[in-house]
């Protein structure tokens, strides 16, 4: 009978203990104070779309050697300011940025000399090109890109004396090549900075009986602002 009441109460916290493991043991949430570290992704600018722009430039470092006829007198070295339109597109992958753009420059790139008993005289007219410009985000809101295009420009070209009357205005088709940057100042607008180099080949000029070779090439700093569509 003793016995009986001494097993009565282990017998009652065994039965306890196995219905609460009926429902399966569920172990304490231990708070350990760490938390997971947050990565954080650098935002990227939205440049995809139509845009259109004007620049402001200063050529230089033109380099036209002069020769009549075997005779080389002198070289000419153009050199001046020019402004330009320019309207565009582009698509974006990522950080990548590229796209086409069609440019109208024109302004007062030339040069001329008068020695040997010669005046010669070149001056780019105005210029057309087709560009693909192909660029990466370094930054937020700042893209560096490379320019290559094909250009058609338009020139006026003299060489007079000693016999030599060549008076010409031709168009040439050559290339541009060049680098740039790009910074947004807000949804909309940007500003850029680019050197170009624009070579136009060689063109024989004659008046009949003397002849010439035309070589007009310069190289090319412009500031400019785009406005997006």
């Amino acid at each position: 009978m003793r016995a009986t009441r001494l097993i009565a109460p282990f017998a009652t916290l065994a039965l306890g203990a196995a219905a609460a493991n009926a429902g399966g043991y569920t172990p304490p949430v231990v708070d350990t104070g760490v938390v997971a570290p947050i990565t954080e992704v650098a935002p990227v600018g939205n440049w995809q779309g139509g845009y259109a722009g004007l620049t402001l430039g200063y050529a230089f470092g033109g380099d036209d050697d002069v020769g009549v006829s075997g005779v080389t007198p002198d070289s000419l070295e153009m050199s001046g300011a020019n402004g330009g339109v320019r309207l565009g597109y582009r698509w974006q992958k990522d950080r990548w940025v590229f796209g086409p753009e069609l440019g109208y420059e024109g302004g007062n790139i030339k040069d001329s000399f008068s020695t040997d008993g010669y005046d010669a005289e070149s001056k780019v007219k105005n210029v057309l090109a087709l560009r693909m410009k192909t660029g990466y985000e370094v930054a937020p809101n700042t893209l560096v890109y490379g320019i290559a295009g094909v250009a058609r420009g338009k020139i006026d070209y003299s060489v007079t004396g000693n016999g030599a009357d060549i008076n010409d205005t031709y168009t040439k088709t050559g290339y541009i090549v060049g680098l740039g940057a790009e910074r947004m100042i807000n949804d909309k607008w940007s500003v850029t900075g680019e050197y170009e180099y624009a070579n136009f080949g060689k063109e024989k000029l004659s008046d009949g009986t003397n002849t010439t070779n035309a070589t007009p090439k310069f190289h090319n700093i412009k500031l400019g602002v785009n406005f997006k569509f």
